[in-house]
């Protein structure tokens, strides 16, 4: 599992590798939040990259919480990853659907990762700039035989509820929020039911889709970098990065990644986590806020 990738590869570089058949395995992982009604299993059967597999942050999961897609044990993990062919040297590659070009890839991007394989690449500008540039797509999917695949957890890169509420006292490690700024300050609704907007005290906002492009890439290095010192994040401290439920936190994650910064935290249960369980003076709200 000491084999590592570079973060992001182009729609080009794919297509290449494709050809020269390596050990790699490419992941469909689209997902959608649920208000948007689209079935992501349902588009896949129907168009994806050649030879794909389909990867479902809503199956490798914990199912246990109550909170969406959480991440799993090292043992569900394995199970799963290895039931889609892949192996500990295996390049993987994931992409997804979304318009902006990338919104729940990164989050699998850093599964991965987190569990300890370090070969896995996003593909930038995702599955959107791949049709656009005309290249093949494909409606078959042969299953591919399964692995013994044995992941090994980094704990120090998941953070607890109560790991953020020790921090708002010991402010080790800096909170950095992806969500846009009209949920982020409380005046926009949240897409789950029983969620005020808000934001966990002392966290800062930086939209998960600023680091992307009007094309759907992710920014230059420079630029990415600028965004966080905008923010008043400092690169070289400690960061622990957040959303609505774990996913387009991973945004953040991958940003940082390029920056030089390869070992971000992520708040796994997010704000949907941080609203049901905070005190109402922990909910900071420029709207309705908390009410007991």
């Amino acid at each position: 599992m000491a084999l590592q990738a570079r973060a992001l590869v182009s729609t080009k570089w794919l297509a290449d590798a494709m050809s020269t058949r390596g050990k790699m395995r490419i992941l469909d992982s689209s997902w959608y939040l649920p208000k948007l009604r689209r079935n992501a299993k349902s588009e896949f059967k129907m168009r994806h990259i050649p030879g794909a597999a389909f990867f479902d942050i809503d199956q490798c999961c914990d199912k246990t919480s109550p909170l969406d897609h959480m991440l799993p044990s090292e043992k569900v993990f394995s199970d799963y990853v290895g039931n889609l062919g892949i192996e500990t040297d295996t390049h993987v590659v994931v992409y997804d659907r979304s318009e902006f070009g990338a919104f729940s890839a990164p989050r699998v991007w850093w599964m991965f990762r987190v569990f300890g394989h370090g070969a896995v690449s996003l593909l930038n500008g995702g599955f959107r700039n791949w049709e656009l540039e005309g290249r093949p797509v494909s409606n078959s999917y042969v299953r591919p035989s399964p692995t013994e695949y044995k992941a090994s957890l980094k704990r120090s890169w998941v953070k607890s509820y109560e790991d953020l509420l020790d921090n708002l006292d010991t402010k080790e490690f800096q909170v950095v929020d992806a969500r846009p700024s009209g949920r982020f300050r409380g005046l926009d609704p949240e897409p789950r039911d029983n969620t005020e907007p808000g934001h966990i005290p002392g966290s800062v906002n930086i939209p998960f889709h600023s680091f992307l492009s009007e094309s759907g890439h992710f920014l230059p290095k420079e630029k990415l970098r600028e965004l966080f010192v905008h923010a008043g994040v400092d690169l070289s401290h400690p960061i622990c990065v957040s959303c609505g439920s774990g996913v387009t936190a991973c945004h953040l994650a991958l940003a940082a990644h390029e920056c030089g910064h390869p070992q971000v935290s992520v708040y796994d249960g997010a704000w949907s986590e941080w609203y049901t369980r905070a005190v109402p003076e922990h909910v900071i709200s420029e709207g309705r806020g908390k009410h007991v």
